[in-house]
């Protein structure tokens, strides 16, 4: 597996898209702070840069300058992740306009799932996270449906389970309480 993990951060470093495993389906990633490797998964999405895009990452300190956080926050994010449970965050400057889209906040998970968080691990930044499937088609549960569904689209697809059982993560704007999904 760790060849195939070196696979995948070879092509991701070098702007790339890759398919990979998450808690519920095969994810697109990408690095996001490379405008063009985003271009490319909003293009195979059919989604305009306005709705914005999820940031899963490996560790909550890997949002560190990423998003906006008091102490309490800090402390109840620490207490909830690793979970398949998204917050919308208030982001900083660094958060590219490609990821936020038209809001001031970005959404970001410390998902359970090892390859997931070991990507994002290995490229040493989140890592872009939304659903392997073209508008209006279902998501890929497994890599074979990613491969098949996404074909040249995508440049490497990564090895790993995803639970069909499960449901997609929870989204909640940490400053409101709000559940969206």
């Amino acid at each position: 597996m760790n060849q195939h993990l070196d696979t995948a951060l070879r092509i991701l470093r070098a702007g790339g898209v890759i398919a990979y495993p998450t808690e519920t389906v095969y994810g697109l990633g990408c690095d996001p702070f490379d405008e063009a490797a985003v271009r490319r998964v909003l293009a195979i999405k059919q989604r305009p840069v306005e709705k914005g895009l999820i940031l899963l990452a490996a560790d909550l300190e890997q949002l560190d300058g990423l998003v906006i956080l008091d102490d309490a926050q800090r402390r109840h994010l620490a207490a909830t992740w690793p979970a398949p449970v998204t917050y919308l965050l208030p982001a900083t400057e660094r958060v590219p306009a490609w990821i936020r889209g038209a809001h001031h906040k970005v959404a970001v998970r410390v998902g359970p799932h090892p390859v997931a968080r070991a990507l994002a691990r290995g490229l040493g930044t989140p890592l872009v996270s939304t659903s392997a499937n073209r508008a209006g088609r279902p998501s890929a549960r497994n890599r074979f449906l990613a491969a098949r569904h996404l074909g040249e689209d995508v440049d490497f697809v990564v090895t790993g389970d995803s639970d069909p059982h499960a449901r997609p993560s929870t989204i909640i704007d940490l400053q409101s309480g709000r559940v969206l999904r």
